[in-house]
């Protein structure tokens, strides 16, 4: 004879919605503090001449570098000693290698000037190498074939009472193309700088740098691009201190290998990627999410990037999981892909290992495709506002909380997530593990008539989760799914292997958790857990089964002896299954076998 189940069989008008929250204290589904995001436009990003790279050599001027002077056949081209002056409009190339000297673009601000890189290697001692200072426009081509170097000696000096600080500094529009090497090398500085906007259409890029990779001020646009970026502080930074609408950052397509000790891509407007390869490491990797700060921050790469680390402890989160401040002075963001006025991305392969957040919006998150691959010592995703998924594959094998935002919306995709907190996180007003409450009944016994007793504190809020499709696993050693308000579900497949010890759940809500639609298997504590609140076109099964190790299976068949769940074993130990389909039917019964032992019960 089998063993009875220890199990729960709850009723959602008397489940204890959390202990220490009440229902409804939760503000309405929707508000929130925090602006949405409006989208970039970015049919204006790249004009045609940006993918320009063919000239008339008949009509360029020929510039000449040797060693420690420089020759041109044009005397719109001045030149004093180891430095050339570009004086008007037209195209230049350049080939050879000089000492220590630059070249300087000073034309009428009209002007639009190409320089054609012909196999060169200028080095400067004490300032940028290439030197954009007035002109309209300048777009540097990478001529096919070449390898062209450009590097500083490490300090910089002051030029026309501005701050030059990169090797290749521009005061206007800066284009490259081309399809030649481009290496830049900035052990005191940035790598490539523009005060207005940044636009890279081709061509291979590395660059080495103290500071940032690639800084643009009005914004960047890359597009058919390999770059590798070792950086001291951000790979990519785009940012505007007076307009709100710059300081964006659109991405294409291209490759891009990004090791950096501040943000792999930042933006201080809207960062939008349409497709591209990505390998980026910020902040030493996730095995540094426990530290805040980059103690060598601004060194040269090279010595150990993203080396000694600052404490620090994170407020309101269990176990004092550290976190960068982005608006603190003396803390490093080491986020993977960072904006402040939305992040889109539609498409691309992604591999993001980040000492903080791997995706980190200051207002909306969306995804509608991409392919993700996701270790981070803080959140695989984190949105102020609203996080939305469409579309795309997410694997996060390491994180503190996988999916997070005041909102969090999943209508599609396929997600995989392992985080050691919560799973899904609705973390509107105090970000923390929200706690419950439940009932235990033993199996036959029939229906209580009292409720469990709060057995911790809580905070009502108006976050919110909603699923309405695609694919969601969780592994979470929190809570499965933190709603700090409340929780719907109209369809998808949702899965959530959640932990037996702890003041945890699988299903943790403030306010409400509805489920009308799809699929949700889950498994976790029993200690605090809650059920749906109610259920609409569909039934839901909640027991506890006692405690159950990793790998135990359990079935689910109807009264005809379908299986409407076949031999599901969860990835962690277990003590309550919570179980809703569209096959789950209210009043109807059905029979759970877990292990050895087998119990019916009827459908909430």
């Amino acid at each position: 004879m089998k063993t009875k189940l220890c199990a729960l069989l709850l009723c959602g008008a008397l489940l204890l919605t959390g202990c220490g929250k009440t229902g409804g204290e939760g503000g309405e589904e929707g508000t929130s503090s925090v602006v949405s995001a409006s989208p970039l436009d970015t049919s204006s990003i790249f004009s045609d001449r940006d993918t320009k790279t063919d000239y008339d050599e008949s009509k360029s001027v020929e510039i000449t570098l040797n060693g420690t002077t420089i020759t041109a056949n044009s005397s719109a081209v001045t030149v004093d000693g180891n430095t050339a002056t570009i004086t008007k409009e037209g195209t230049y190339v350049l080939s050879g290698a000089l000492d220590n000297g630059m070249i300087i673009v000073n034309t009428p601000k009209a002007d639009k000037v190409q320089l054609v890189f012909n196999g060169v290697s200028i080095h400067s001692e004490a300032d940028a190498p290439l030197y954009i200072l007035q002109t309209d426009k300048v777009f540097l081509t990478l001529a096919e074939n070449t390898e062209n170097t450009l590097s500083n000696g490490g300090s910089f000096t002051v030029r026309d009472d501005n701050n030059i600080d990169a090797v290749i500094f521009s005061k206007e529009d800066l284009t490259i193309n081309g399809s030649g090497k481009l290496t830049v090398q900035s052990p005191a500085g940035h790598g490539i700088v523009s005060k207005d906007e940044l636009t890279i259409t081709g061509g291979t890029l590395d660059i080495q740098s103290s500071g940032h990779g690639l800084t643009g001020k009005d914004g960047i646009g890359l597009d058919n691009t390999v770059l590798t970026v070792a950086a001291g502080k951000d790979g990519i930074h785009a940012e505007h201190d007076e307009d709100t609408t710059k300081g964006y950052v659109y991405i294409k397509n291209g490759q891009y290998k990004i090791t950096a000790e501040g943000d792999g891509i930042s933006a201080s407007a809207q960062l939008q990627i349409d497709d591209g390869t990505f390998d980026i490491i910020t902040g030493g990797g996730s095995e540094n999410g426990d530290k805040q700060t980059s103690d060598n921050w601004g060194g040269f790469p090279g010595g150990g990037m993203g080396g000694g680390m600052g404490g620090g402890t994170r407020p309101n989160r269990p176990g004092g999981r550290a976190v960068t401040d982005t608006t603190t002075t003396d803390s490093t963001s080491i986020k993977g892909l960072k904006a402040t006025n939305g992040l889109t991305i539609g498409g691309g392969t992604f591999t993001l290992n980040c000492a903080d957040d791997a995706v980190h919006g200051n207002s909306d998150v969306t995804v509608s495709g991409g392919s993700f691959t996701i270790a981070t010592g803080d959140d695989g995703f984190h949105a102020d506002n609203t996080l939305t998924i469409a579309g795309g594959t997410i694997v996060i094998t390491e994180s503190y909380e996988g999916l997070e935002g005041l909102h969090v919306v999943v209508s599609g995709g396929d997600i995989r997530s392992k985080s050691s907190d919560d799973g899904i996180n609705a973390a509107g007003g105090t970000d923390q593990s929200g706690m419950g409450g439940i009932r235990e009944d033993q199996f036959g016994g029939g229906r209580p008539g009292g409720m469990g007793g709060p057995g911790g504190m809580g905070s009502a809020s108006n976050g919110s989760i909603t699923i309405s499709g695609g694919k969601v696993y969780i592994n979470a050693s929190g809570d499965g799914i933190d709603a700090n308000g409340t929780l719907k579900i109209t369809g998808g497949y949702t899965v959530v292997c959640g932990p037996t010890q702890g003041d945890t759940a699988t299903l943790d809500y403030d306010t409400s958790a509805v489920i009308s639609g799809g699929t949700f298997i889950g498994t976790g504590a029993s200690g605090m857990a809650q059920t749906f609140s109610s259920s609409e076109n569909q039934g839901v099964i909640a027991i506890s089964v006692g405690n159950r190790t990793a790998g135990t299976t359990f079935t689910l068949t109807n009264a005809a002896g379908e299986k409407i769940i076949d031999a599901f074993a969860p990835e962690l130990s277990y003590a309550v299954v919570i179980l809703s389909t569209p096959d789950i039917r209210k009043g109807e019964s059905y029979t759970i076998t877990v292990g050895s032992n087998t119990g019916t019960f009827e459908a909430d």
